[in-house]
């Protein structure tokens, strides 16, 4: 998220955030958790970590951005980066990777907080100081930045051109790279849209100007899906996305931390941002 929107945004709530990050602050990391005591509760009674089904980790996303996490045309099977990312997390855990069905990326954090649906949010959703009012987040499994896409042909490029009135910039409702343009490109029409597939066709047809979207989703999309379009403007955000957990579930919490570092710590991460992102980010 863009660290200025930060600053203006979240000041009044400061206080708040600081009590938000002590409730979901996990118990990996800075003490000294034994091996045995991780073993015993990846292996032990699951039903302490408060599942929404017994012996499954069901995680929920959009499915709207490859090659996080989508479905290919015609198919409701889920596939990507975190597709395969909670699959070695789940099995870290002894438990069984499953998936809802998609749900727009703006409702995932509020069904994440109401509880009895999901486990989980996993849907390339970038730790933010807001966000954290509302539930927890894993540690970060990936860092990430914004690009800004316009025609490759296009003569207005930079941030300067599409800052003007009349024009147009298409992206995901609720996202960080909507909030981003709202603020860097004020003079112009932010159009909140489902998802950045849509954002990238309306480009594509000249519906819009420009789309704003997470980095590895719009390089992703310009190279397999839309060759006509390119990323204009790299935005360095620093955003680190993490997993959406409910604030009521402590226990799940550091489950998910001890697992997912010990699918880090095996290279098991580095080998399938490799296989969905051609290297590591």
């Amino acid at each position: 998220m863009n660290t200025n929107l930060t600053r203006r945004g979240f000041v009044a709530s400061a206080g708040l955030a600081l009590f938000g990050l002590a409730a979901c602050s996990s118990s990996n990391g800075s003490s000294s958790t034994s091996s045995s005591a991780s073993a015993d509760t990846s292996t032990s009674a699951n039903s302490s970590l408060n599942l929404v089904t017994e012996g499954k980790l069901t995680s929920v996303s959009d499915m709207a951005n490859p090659p996080f996490s989508y479905y290919d045309t015609g198919s409701t099977e889920p596939k990507g980066f975190e597709v395969d990312l909670m699959a070695a997390v789940a099995e870290e855990m002894g438990l069984e990777s499953v998936w809802l069905p998609a749900t727009k990326f703006d409702t995932i954090i509020p069904l994440i907080k109401q509880g009895g649906k999901a486990d989980l949010g996993v849907a390339n959703i970038t730790i933010t100081d807001e966000r954290k009012q509302e539930i927890c987040f894993s540690d970060p499994y990936i860092d990430s930045n914004l690009g800004v896409v316009t025609k490759a042909d296009s003569t207005e490029t930079t941030k300067e051109a599409l800052n003007v009135s009349g024009k147009k910039i298409a992206a995901q409702a609720g996202t960080t790279g909507e909030a981003w343009a709202q603020e860097n490109l004020s003079n112009a029409t932010v159009v909140s849209l489902d998802d950045p597939v849509q954002a990238l066709t309306g480009v594509q047809t000249g519906l819009y100007d420009a789309a704003c979207a997470d980095l590895p989703v719009v390089k992703y999309l310009c190279t397999t899906s839309y060759t006509d379009l390119s990323v204009a403007i790299e935005v360095p955000t620093g955003d680190q996305y993490g997993m959406a957990v409910s604030k009521g579930n402590k226990a799940l919490l550091d489950a998910v931390n001890e697992a997912l570092q010990a699918v880090i710590d095996s290279g098991k991460r580095d080998e399938i941002e490799t296989k969905w992102f051609g290297s590591t980010l």
